[in-house]
Formats: C-alpha cells, structure tokens, sequence
C-alpha cells in the first residue's frame, strides 16, 4: 500500500489533541499526530495506572493523567479512544471541563449508539463529530500502535445533522492528515454497512474458534496442530479484545441479527448444494466470492503478498 503520510504540517492543526484511552488506536494516533505535526500538544487521558506509567515511558504524549476533567480543559480536540459502552460515562465525567468551540469524537466502530448516549450529555458549543477509523490489529495495549496504522485506510465520519461544517472539516482534514480516505456517512447507514463487513466477520470468527476449543479434546490437539491458513485467521479475528466487541455486538443488536439472518439463509444454500451434489452452485458461489477478493486488493486496502499482506515495515497490519 502507498504511504500517504507526507511532509509534516508547519502549523499544527489542534493547539491540544487529547487522547482519551491510549491503546492501539490512541497510541497510534499519538504516534501520528505527533509524526506529522498535527497538534502542538497531545494529552493522553487512561485510568489504569500501568497504561499511563506505560504511556510516559514510551514518550506518547507531552502529559498523562487520570483526570479526564483535567486531561481536556484545554483541549481543542479530544478523541474518546474508549470501548463503545464506556462512551457515555465519559462524556459525562469530561462534559463539565469542556471549553467552547472544542471537537470532540471518537473512534467508536458502531455509531447509532454513540450519537443517542454521548450527545445528551454535551453542552451547545461542543462540536461533536463521531468517527470511525476502519483499521486495527488483534493487538491492544500502548505499545500496539505504529504510527501507519491508517494509511491508506478508511476513517467514517456520522456527523449528527446541524453539525458545525467547519468543525466537520477539520476533524477531517486531521484524519486526512494520519494517512485516512474520508468518507461521511448516518449512523444508520454506518451501522449496517459495518455489521456485514466488520461486526458479522468477528461473530463468525468468534463463533468457529469456540467450535474448535470443543473439538480440541476430542481430536486429541490435532485442530490446534494442523490449523491450516483459514482457521489460523480465523483466530487472528477471534483475538481481538473482548470487552470492545461485547460492547459493539449489545450496541448494534439490530444490524448485526439482520445481517446475521442474512448469513444463515445464504449458509443453508450452501448446504443444500453440498447435501444434494450441486457442483455447479458450489462452482458459481465460489467464483462470484473470489472477485470480491480481488476488488478489495486492486483497491488497495490490502495486498496479494503472502500471510494474507499483514506486515509492514512499521508494524502488523
């Protein structure tokens, strides 16, 4: 994939950047912003004391608290970096401390959800653009970032309507800035589009390496021992972080049950093939599936190299 990180801003785009909740996302913002010039200042807000003592040995960010009232005062732009159920208490504890004209976002992969528990507790000069980085790793924690985890990738925005359209533009022109597309969409249409190509994929995931876990006694290790390279990324998937897919999975119940049932009814098709030795079904399913794969790559958002394109001289992908 191409490097769209260019030469560094002269003038920062955010006197403060505050980073709430510094794992793979947060500390690869960090990373970025401060590789590309985006803020004069960047704050990073957690409440485990290991990921702040963390966070200051890898020299993340220019302060590091606890205090989430104190982490944003000052801020011009803060980015909740936190799972989804933790958003609104969060606004809350922080909306107080809010200066006037301040962007305030997140990084959250389900939307709808975001919008209905964090506005309500804003006040009306906080300009509030929801935001979804489409990029991660199985990996968390502060020392999970690199700094080109969104190159080249997609970041959503689901601005409510009546937003600020200048405050629209900047957050994308930041998102912009670490190397993202930007495209704006509802959060509805968010919320749908992500439960087929994200939310569902994980469920699957997680649902066929528990299948496995029941196998293993009964074949004696031999599932673990000869994972081929579709279960082994299957597991890749199914290590992501629970807490943050529990909370995607109970905040976008309705998307996710329908495209589920969408899933289910497409998987008895297959089956009936199987079972009654329609090849040339088989044959055609697999054909039509095969070119989705080849668009993804000749897009660009990942590439035919083996070990499904996942490492890159900064960092997994």
């Amino acid at each position: 994939m191409s490097d769209r990180l260019g030469t560094p801003l002269e003038q920062p785009l955010f006197d403060q950047l505050t980073l709430i909740g510094v794992g793979l996302i947060g500390s690869s913002l960090a990373r970025v912003a401060r590789r590309q010039n985006l803020a004069k200042k960047i704050v990073a807000v957690d409440s485990s004391d290991g990921a702040r003592k963390r966070i200051a040995e890898l020299h993340l960010a220019d302060d590091v608290t606890g205090d989430y009232a104190e982490g944003v005062r000052t801020a011009d732009c803060v980015i909740l970096c936190v799972p989804v159920g933790a958003c609104s208490t969060v606004a809350e504890k922080i909306a107080p401390a809010l200066k006037h004209g301040v962007i305030l976002s997140d990084v959250g992969s389900v939307k709808g959800a975001i919008v209905s528990q964090v506005e309500p507790h804003l006040p009306n000069y906080v300009h509030f653009v929801p935001a979804h980085p489409v990029a991660g790793t199985e990996q968390s924690g502060p020392d999970a970032g690199f700094a080109t985890l969104f190159n080249n990738r997609w970041c959503i925005l689901t601005p409510p309507d009546g937003t600020d359209k200048d405050a629209i533009a900047k957050l994308r022109q930041f998102w912009e800035g670490v190397g993202s597309n930007v495209e704006e969409m509802s959060p509805a249409h968010h919320d749908l589009v992500l439960a087929i190509t994200s939310h569902l994929p994980h469920l699957i995931a997680y649902n066929i390496v528990g299948t496995a876990a029941d196998l293993e006694a009964v074949t004696q290790s031999e599932v673990i021992k000869f994972s081929a390279g579709g279960f082994r990324d299957f597991t890749r998937i199914a290590a992501s972080d629970p807490t943050m897919w529990r909370d995607v999975f109970l905040n976008n119940k309705e998307a996710v049950l329908e495209m589920l049932g969408r899933f289910t009814e497409d998987l008895s098709a297959l089956q009936r093939a199987i079972r009654w030795g329609d090849g040339e079904a088989l044959f055609d399913h697999f054909t039509r599936t095969r070119a989705i794969r080849r668009s993804i790559i000749e897009i660009g958002q990942d590439s035919a190299t083996p070990d499904f394109g996942r490492q890159t001289k900064d960092g997994p992908d």
